[in-house]
C-alpha cells in the first residue's frame, strides 16, 4: 500500500493509482492541512482518496500524524479536496489582509479588533493564528509562499480542466507573484498582506504601548 500525502494534481494521482494497481499495488492520496504546527501536534487533517478498505489499512498509521482523517471518495479525491482546501485558505488570508489594512486605515486598536472578530462569524484559523503574527511583523512560515504558489498552480490548472471560476484564487496567485518577485518566497502565506500594503503605501502593525 503506498500513502501519497504530498500535493500533486488529482489527475495526476489517478494516473500513478492506476500504474501501481497494474503492479497488484494500491494507494491512497492522503494530503494534509494544518500547518507545521499541526503536524508537530499531530492534529493534521487528512482527506484520503482510494478505495475504504485501503483506508481503513492505513488508518492506524494516519492517526500518528492527524486527529481528522476523513475518507473523501476515490483516488484523487483527496488531491481534489485538498486544492479546495487551499482556495479557502488563500481567500481566508486575503480577506483577513484587507479587513487589517482597513483597521490600520481606520485608527483602531488592531489587537482588539483581532479579539472582536475573531469571537463572531468571521473567526478562523487563519485569524487566530496568523493574525497576531501579521501585527508582530513576524513572517515565520508554517507554510511558505513558495509552497502556496505550487499549490495555487494546481488549483488553477485542476479548476480550468473542470471549468470551474476561481478568480478570487487567481487574484491571489498574482499578488503573491508580486512578493515572490522581491524574493519573500520563504516567508510565510500571511505575508499576503505585505502586497496590499504596497499598494497602499502604510504598513498594519500593532501600536506599541
Amino acid at each position: 500500500l503506498v500513502i501519497d500525502m504530498s500535493t500533486i494534481s488529482p489527475a495526476a494521482t489517478r494516473r500513478i493509482a492506476s500504474a501501481l494497481a497494474e503492479k497488484n499495488v494500491a494507494m491512497l492520496d492522503a494530503p494534509i492541512s494544518g500547518g507545521s504546527e499541526g503536524a508537530a501536534r499531530g492534529t493534521l487533517s487528512i482527506m484520503v482518496g482510494g478505495a475504504a478498505e485501503d483506508v481503513q489499512r492505513a488508518r492506524p498509521v494516519l492517526q500518528t500524524m492527524g486527529k481528522r482523517i476523513t475518507h473523501v471518495g476515490p483516488s484523487g479525491a483527496g488531491q481534489t479536496v485538498k486544492l479546495v482546501n487551499q482556495v479557502i485558505v488563500v481567500g481566508n488570508c486575503l480577506a483577513m489582509a484587507e479587513g487589517l489594512m482597513l483597521a490600520q486605515a481606520g485608527g483602531v486598536d488592531l489587537e482588539k479588533c483581532l479579539e472582536a472578530v475573531s469571537g463572531g462569524a468571521a473567526g478562523s484559523w487563519m485569524l487566530s493564528n496568523r493574525g497576531p503574527q501579521i501585527l508582530e511583523r513576524d513572517w515565520r512560515p508554517g507554510f511558505t509562499i513558495a509552497l502556496q504558489q505550487k499549490d495555487l498552480r494546481l488549483v488553477l490548472e485542476a479548476a480550468d480542466s473542470v471549468g470551474a471560476p476561481v478568480p478570487g484564487t487567481a487574484l491571489v496567485f498574482q499578488l503573491y507573484r508580486t512578493l515572490e518577485a522581491r524574493g519573500l518566497s520563504g516567508d510565510g502565506n500571511h505575508a499576503l498582506v505585505k502586497a496590499l500594503e504596497a499598494l497602499a503605501g502604510y504598513e498594519v502593525a500593532a501600536i506599541e504601548a
